[in-house]
């Protein structure tokens, strides 16, 4: 017989073990609660941003032809005030184009109070010699089978036949505004509230290396704790390196917001950009500034420039980030070339002359031509709304004053990029292109398209 303490303990036991199974199904019962994040909806499908900027072509000197677009006009024909009669439109086949007038003063005379027509009148009373022939080709336009990848990438993907460069002005400006929506020069080194708005902004120099002291689209990521970089074309122009990025198409070093927030680590030579793209570790925003070989600003060949931007686009959609990616592709300004669609106007300094532009993402709509109004002031409104919950660079929020005259990104006459995507749909796979397709141009592309011409860049003049 066991003993009254051994078989306390062994009903106590029973007691606890039924205990415990009860509990045990009374959880089997219950429906599992697993913990899960919810997948990113509409525009926050897009974690990775990459903006290109080319240089220098109008929207009719590219897609002017490009069927269903806001093309060049039937029977339209500019006076000549030198040769008399007028100047039409033809296909211009060669690969070198000239650097036709564009700053200010030549947008002016070009947009001639909204008849579109002094184009022709204007580059020969800047660029043409007494008592020599001159034709300035600025009536010239390239055709699909010039520029195969460009029409094809508009063709699978979006064209934006009314993008306008921000600034009715040269590269500066426009650099400008791709990068802080706003244009000014200042008159005190590191006084934001010293700028005021101007098509021509001081350009950075070793006596001035730090001009621009209004906010930029940085200072925004870098508070958001959003991850950027700024990829140069064979890295900064320099004594070393004379073939390096322009300084007037890599203005974030003369900002000073990006100096006081030790981000200057984030402007980086475009090889760093093919490591990152290959090992999956690209940032969030990306921009991107070709060297005067790969720009299309003339005279450097067009052929080359597509085949830079091509490359860049390959890498992206070979990478890890093309599911997730909108990469936006524009030119600066019209560099001279004809265009026959009025710019509208937001303000003192905008818009300009209209550009080519495109978006490219596995959520692009196909084939879709996007006819709303809009600017290089977009590119920030989407990073804005994707990445930052709709902040602005508005002096009243952003935690920094300046005196821009206005919030570009919150313009009443500007449209929203998200309309260029459907979010619902699968996925795009990947468009890769050859980066040097069979085309017209003359003299014929040389092989991979990687020319090897005499740029004369010091010659150039505005850029």
């Amino acid at each position: 017989m066991r003993p009254a303490r051994t078989i306390v303990a062994t009903q106590l036991a029973l007691i606890i073990g039924v205990a415990l199974a009860s509990g045990a199904a009374a959880q089997e019962s219950q429906p599992k609660r697993v913990s899960t994040v919810a997948a990113p909806s509409g525009i926050h499908k897009i974690k990775h941003v990459f903006v290109i900027m080319q240089e220098n072509r109008s929207f009719d000197s590219y897609f002017g032809t490009f069927p269903g677009a806001d093309g060049i006009p039937k029977g339209i024909c500019l006076h000549d005030p030198r040769n008399g009669g007028c100047r039409r439109p033809f296909a211009d086949h060669f690969d070198s184009n000239r650097n036709y007038p564009h700053s200010e003063f030549p947008f002016k005379a070009d947009v001639n109070g909204g008849k579109m027509n002094g184009f022709v009148a204007e580059a020969e009373k800047k660029l043409c010699k007494p008592g020599r022939p001159c034709h300035p080709r600025v009536m010239g336009y390239h055709v699909r089978t010039d520029i195969r990848n460009y029409w094809a990438y508009a063709k699978n993907f979006v064209l934006q036949d009314h993008m306008f460069e921000s600034a009715g002005s040269w590269s500066l400006p426009a650099h400008l505004y791709e990068v802080s929506a706003w244009s000014a020069r200042c008159s005190r080194g590191g006084g934001a509230m010293s700028c005021t708005s101007s098509n021509f902004p001081q350009e950075r120099s070793a006596s001035r290396p730090v001009p621009f002291a209004w906010t930029d689209l940085t200072w925004l990521l870098h508070r958001h704790h959003v991850s950027w970089s700024f990829y140069l074309d064979h890295g900064a122009v320099s004594r070393r390196n004379p073939g390096g990025v322009s300084v007037t198409w890599n203005p974030l070093p003369g900002f000073t917001d990006v100096h006081k927030d030790r981000q200057l680590g984030n402007i980086r030579p475009l090889r760093m950009f093919w490591k990152q793209a290959k090992a999956g570790r690209l940032p969030k925003v990306s921009w991107f500034s070709p060297d005067f070989r790969d720009s299309e600003h003339g005279p450097a060949l067009v052929s080359t420039g597509q085949a830079y931007v091509t490359r860049i686009i390959n890498a992206i959609m070979r990478s890890p980030a093309w599911r997730s990616s909108a990469i936006f592709l524009a030119w600066d300004d019209w560099g001279g070339f004809y265009d026959h669609v009025p710019p509208p106007h937001v303000d003192r300094l905008g818009y300009g002359i209209r550009v080519p532009a495109m978006v490219i993402s596995p959520y692009a709509k196909g084939g879709f031509i996007d006819h709303q109004r809009l600017s290089y002031d977009a590119y920030l409104k989407f990073i804005e709304d994707d990445f930052m919950a709709g902040a602005r660079l508005n002096p009243r929020t952003d935690g920094r004053r300046d005196r821009r005259p206005d919030v570009r990104e919150s313009a009443a006459k500007l449209g929203n990029l998200a309309k260029d995507f459907n979010f619902s749909q699968t996925p795009r796979r990947r468009f890769i292109l050859d980066p040097c397709p069979l085309s017209t141009l003359k003299p014929r592309p040389g092989p991979r398209c990687i020319d090897h011409i005499n740029l004369h860049v010091s010659t150039w003049g505005d850029t």
